[in-house]
């Protein structure tokens, strides 16, 4: 029998289901659409890897947090299976390659930040953020092209970076925001955490750091989307740039998440380029220099001229680099 033509889930959940029909999806989840009883909606349930419980309970889990939102803000949660890891969703009309406007993909990040609060702590994970081995593997990557890291200017960055309860979608990719009645809906929360929301600010300007694809946003669009968010969350504590020096000492931020293994992929782009998207590893990195170089003057002065310095030798020794990344497509409302 097709495994795709029926959903591995009990009619008694939501009742009958009806004009099932396989999505293309990551090889992480398996994402049906169907009709139960005459309701139209979309199913999905997590698959592979041993952490594939651990991102069911995460997306149900913010699924119902985001619920809160008044207006609404993501897909509503009709029904679980939880020993299938399924989860069935309101179906959303979605316009396919169409996203929000930077200002309105912004704000909806804001309205997504604002739904929990200190109460909500540990229903969650707490976010990631740049580890000591993330600065040994920068550091050492640093010393290969003889340039030293400011330890008064790194050092301090993770406990910086920690904290926070906000509801941080954890990949909030052009692909998972989508425009319904003027506002950005999130899909797909798998990967959620509670932390500072500014990090997931920080994609406009570090070039979607968990994405297949690095969208590069104009400034003007930058400085209005960050304004608007601002507006909403005026009280943030931190800054955009400390985020992006975040982005740019993980190493993971250079592959998908299924090859996160623990390797030092900083020290492997000396030996190896490798294409993540359309976007090689290198031209990635470069990219992420040259916004840290930028976003950190005056503030974090000695990481703004490491990060320039460094972009200046990395091209050098790999010209490919230097050329800037290839941005998403865009249909903007």
């Amino acid at each position: 029998m097709n495994p795709w033509r029926r959903i591995p889930i009990d009619d008694e959940v939501l009742g009958r289901q009806r004009k099932v029909r396989g999505i293309r999806s990551s090889p992480r989840s398996r994402v049906w659409s169907a009709e139960f009883d005459g309701t139209p909606a979309v199913v999905k349930q997590a698959v592979g890897g041993p952490d594939a419980g651990e991102r069911y309970e995460r997306e149900v889990t913010a699924l119902r947090l985001a619920a809160r939102a008044d207006p609404q803000l993501a897909p509503r949660l009709l029904g679980v299976q939880p020993d299938e890891r399924i989860m069935v969703l309101e179906r959303v009309p979605v316009r396919h390659r169409v996203s929000p406007s930077w200002v309105t993909y912004a704000e909806g990040l804001a309205r997504l930040h604002r739904v929990t609060t200190a109460e909500d702590a540990g229903v969650l994970p707490a976010a990631d953020v740049p580890t000591a081995a993330d600065l040994a593997a920068f550091r050492r990557l640093c010393a290969e092209f003889g340039l030293t890291a400011p330890d008064d200017e790194l050092d301090p960055l993770p406990e910086r970076l920690s904290g926070g309860h906000q509801l941080v979608h954890g990949d909030p990719c052009v692909g998972n925001a989508i425009p319904v009645d003027g506002r950005a809906w999130f899909l797909d929360f798998e990967h959620a955490a509670l932390g500072n929301g500014l990090t997931e600010l920080a994609y406009l300007r570090i070039g979607f750091p968990t994405c297949w694809d690095t969208a590069v946003v104009p400034e003007a669009a930058l400085a209005e989307a960050e304004a608007a968010y601002r507006a909403l969350c005026p009280d943030q504590p931190g800054t955009v740039a400390d985020h992006c020096v975040g982005w740019l000492l993980r190493g993971d931020a250079l592959v998908e998440r299924a090859h996160r293994d623990g390797r030092d992929h900083l020290g492997r782009l000396l030996v190896e380029d490798w294409k993540w998207g359309y976007v090689g590893a290198r031209q990635r990195f470069a990219h992420r220099l040259g916004v840290v170089a930028r976003i950190t003057e005056p503030e974090l002065a000695a990481t703004s001229a490491l990060a320039a310095a460094l972009r200046e030798r990395m091209t050098a020794r790999w010209p490919e680099a230097a050329g800037p990344p290839r941005g998403v497509v865009q249909v903007l409302e």
